[in-house]
């Protein structure tokens, strides 16, 4: 089944999902659950492996999207890491850095939106 402008509006949810529940782990208003930071069990890591990768896998974005994916998921780890030894302030800080892995998983989104011509 081709893929449709919803579907990516779907990962681009599942996103913002991620920094929301990583921003209230951050801020002590939850515990950081392992399927936060797990792709397998991600939202966005299970929408990339079970709707992208099947169809599209082969494309370099769909490739770059699951690295950058990844590279986020480890990063909001180790900040969460960091906010359980007492280091509040630095892992804060670090959300910038998933922001800017957000930014990219972005613009690696709107490419394959594009270059897939979905409906």
């Amino acid at each position: 089944m081709p893929l449709t402008s919803f579907d990516f509006q779907q990962a681009r949810v599942k996103q913002v999902l991620f920094k929301s529940r990583l921003r209230s782990v951050l801020y002590g208003v939850r515990e950081a659950e392992s399927s936060l930071f797990s792709p397998q069990e991600n939202p966005l890591g299970q929408w990339l492996h079970t709707v992208l990768q099947p169809q599209h896998g082969t494309h370099p974005e769909v490739r770059e999207l699951d690295r950058t994916v990844q590279q986020m998921l480890r990063a909001g780890q180790d900040l969460a890491t960091r906010y359980q030894r007492g280091h509040i302030e630095e892992a804060r800080t670090g959300l910038d850095q998933i922001n800017t892995f957000a930014a990219h998983i972005e613009t690696l989104l709107l490419s394959l939106e594009r270059g897939l011509a979905v409906a």
